[in-house]
C-alpha cells in the first residue's frame, strides 16, 4: 500500500463533482501529521482541515495549492504552489484543503457544483 493511501485511507472521506475525494482530518493526531513527509498526492485527493486558519509545509516533499474556507465552507482566498518549507495564515478562514499544487481549481469547481463544501460529520 502506497504512504498516501496508508495515511488517507482510514480517514472519513466525502466524494464530490467530478470525482475528488477530500478526506478529514478529524483527530489531533491526524490533524498534526496532515501530508507531512507524503511522497506523493494523486490529484484526485485532498485533505480538509476544520478549525484551521494556518499551515505549515516542514516536512513537505511536494508543493501544495491551499484553499482557505469560510464557515459555510465557501472558499475565501487560494494559495497555489506553496513550496516545502513554508507557511501560510487566512486569518478569516474557518477550514483549509490541502491539494497537490496545481489541483486547487479540481475543488473549486466542485465546491461550486455543490453550492459550497460541507465537510461530513
Amino acid at each position: 500500500m502506497t504512504d498516501w493511501r496508508k495515511r488517507l485511507t482510514p480517514l472519513p472521506a466525502r466524494a464530490l463533482p467530478g470525482g475528488l475525494i477530500v478526506h478529514e482530518a478529524l483527530g489531533a493526531r491526524a490533524r498534526r501529521r496532515g501530508l507531512a513527509r507524503l511522497s506523493w498526492l494523486p490529484d484526485d485527493r485532498a485533505l480538509h482541515l476544520r478549525g484551521c486558519r494556518a499551515v505549515h509545509t516542514f516536512g513537505m516533499r511536494f508543493a501544495l495549492d491551499l484553499v482557505w474556507l469560510d464557515k459555510t465552507g465557501r472558499p475565501l482566498r487560494v494559495d497555489r504552489d506553496v513550496a516545502p518549507r513554508g507557511r501560510r495564515t487566512c486569518l478569516r478562514a474557518k477550514s483549509v484543503v490541502e491539494l497537490r499544487a496545481g489541483c486547487a481549481d479540481r475543488f473549486l469547481r466542485a465546491a461550486l457544483l455543490g453550492g459550497g463544501y460541507t465537510a461530513s460529520r
